[in-house]
């Protein structure tokens, strides 16, 4: 056990109480899938929405990797990713939690009048308040505010301080509330064509199918610096068609699938597509 490396000691614990880890890179962000797995060519994991027959010992698929089988998480392949590891995450919604992610000062003096107090873990940055029950995840459901349970990994900052209650309605209101108007769809980089309003030129289903497919195995090859190689990305497919209208919703959602299975949250990709647009003025 002394030969171990710290996370994967710290992993095990929280496994032997029936809280499902994984491990976390640098940049605090799962470890992407490997070539057999990239773009759930394998089927996916049982757990996630489109189960199917992957049988990787490796450890991928974000958050649908997390496990409390000490076997799986002390085998060679997670062996390797745990001395690489920089943190431990776990499954909230597999454990029966659900975490409030209070990112900064406002935030926590928002939950303090809003949300019954609950445990409490200091971050980096703010607070986690974790109740009891799982639910739906969703992020920004309003400033400064994600919810992590269901489908979502929370990094591991220790046990925390105060009484876990019962998750409340009012965090469950969050989850169906209407998000802020902050999206990546067509209308948000669909420009003019230019003068004379000719078609687009990058309508021929061969250069923008092209373009799209290398920008997604651009991202999936990335082996560090994930968040650089989204921004890039992004950045150099909308300065080739951001201009013309001939990015759709399908081709948006590909880019964003492909970020976020390499452990990108759907804010950071969104922070990152806006920070794109901005950048071209578009």
């Amino acid at each position: 056990m002394s030969m171990q490396p710290e996370p994967l000691r710290t992993a095990l614990t929280l496994a032997a109480a029936s809280v499902p880890v994984l491990p976390l890179r640098r940049g605090k962000v799962p470890f992407g899938n490997c070539r057999s797995c990239a773009d759930n060519a394998c089927g996916g994991r049982p757990n996630m929405k489109a189960p199917g027959p992957c049988r990787c010992p490796g450890v991928c698929h974000a958050w649908a990797a997390a496990t409390t089988d000490a076997a799986v998480l002390a085998s060679p392949a997670w062996t390797t990713a745990w001395r690489r590891a920089v943190a431990v995450a776990y499954h909230p919604g597999g454990a029966g939690l659900t975490v409030v992610d209070l990112d900064d000062a406002d935030a926590i003096a928002w939950a303090r009048t809003a949300l019954p107090a609950t445990r409490t873990v200091p971050t980096t940055r703010g607070q986690h308040w974790i109740y009891r029950g799982a639910m739906t995840s969703r992020n920004a459901v309003r400033p400064g505010v994600d919810i992590k349970s269901s489908m979502a990994y929370a990094r591991y900052l220790g046990p925390g301080t105060g009484h876990m209650v019962d998750l409340p309605d009012a965090v469950r209101a969050l989850a169906v509330m209407k998000p802020p108007a902050v999206s990546p769809a067509p209308h948000a980089v669909t420009v003019p064509a230019g003068p004379g309003g000719g078609e687009c030129p990058h309508r021929t289903p061969t250069y923008l199918e092209h373009g799209i497919a290398m920008a997604v195995q651009r991202i999936t090859e990335a082996r560090s610096a994930v968040h650089a190689t989204v921004y890039r990305t992004f950045l150099a497919v909308l300065s080739t068609h951001g201009r013309c209208g001939c990015l759709t919703d399908t081709h948006v959602n590909r880019l964003f699938t492909a970020a976020q299975a390499k452990g990108e949250s759907p804010r950071h990709c969104i922070d990152a597509w806006t920070n794109a647009l901005t950048t071209l003025g578009l």
